[in-house]
C-alpha cells in the first residue's frame, strides 16, 4: 500500500510538472517567439496555433492534478500520448515551414521536442509502474 502511495504522489506531481511546462512553452511560442519571428522564422499563425495546445495540456494536467484520485495511470498515459503528437505536429510545421525557419527556429523547435518527448518517457514509465503495482 505505501509503494501505491508514493507511485501516486509521483504521478500527482508529474502532472504538475507537466502542467507548468505546458504554460512556459504557451508563453514562450504565444509571447516570446512572435515578437522574434524574425529572429526564429516560425509564422506568427502557426505559433499562435502552438501556443493553444499547450494551453489544453495544462487545463487537463491541473484537472487531473486536483481532481483525479483514481485510475491514475490511464490519465498519465493520456497525457504522455498527447505531448508525443504535439511533438510530431511541431515537427511536421517545422519541416512546412523549413524555408522559413532560421537555425534558432530549428534549434528551439529540436530543444521543446526533445524535452517533451524525455517527459512523455518519464510519464509512460511511471503509469506502467503504477499498473505494476496493483
Amino acid at each position: 500500500m505505501k509503494k501505491n502511495n508514493i507511485s501516486k504522489s509521483i504521478s500527482k506531481k508529474l502532472f504538475l510538472f507537466d502542467g507548468f511546462g505546458a504554460i512556459l512553452s504557451a508563453l514562450l511560442l504565444g509571447v516570446v517567439l512572435v515578437e522574434l519571428e524574425s529572429i526564429f522564422g516560425i509564422p506568427r499563425k502557426t505559433l499562435y496555433f502552438l501556443a493553444f495546445l499547450p494551453c489544453l495540456f495544462a487545463t487537463y494536467d491541473f484537472f487531473c492534478y486536483f481532481r483525479i484520485e483514481t485510475n491514475i495511470s490511464k490519465f498519465l498515459k493520456g497525457i504522455a500520448y498527447v505531448n508525443i503528437l504535439y511533438c510530431l505536429i511541431s515537427l511536421t510545421l517545422a519541416i512546412y515551414h523549413s524555408d522559413k525557419l532560421t537555425y534558432f527556429g530549428w534549434t528551439y523547435i529540436s530543444l521543446e521536442i526533445l524535452i517533451v518527448i524525455v517527459l512523455a518517457i518519464i510519464e509512460l514509465k511511471t503509469s506502467i509502474s503504477i499498473d505494476s503495482i496493483r
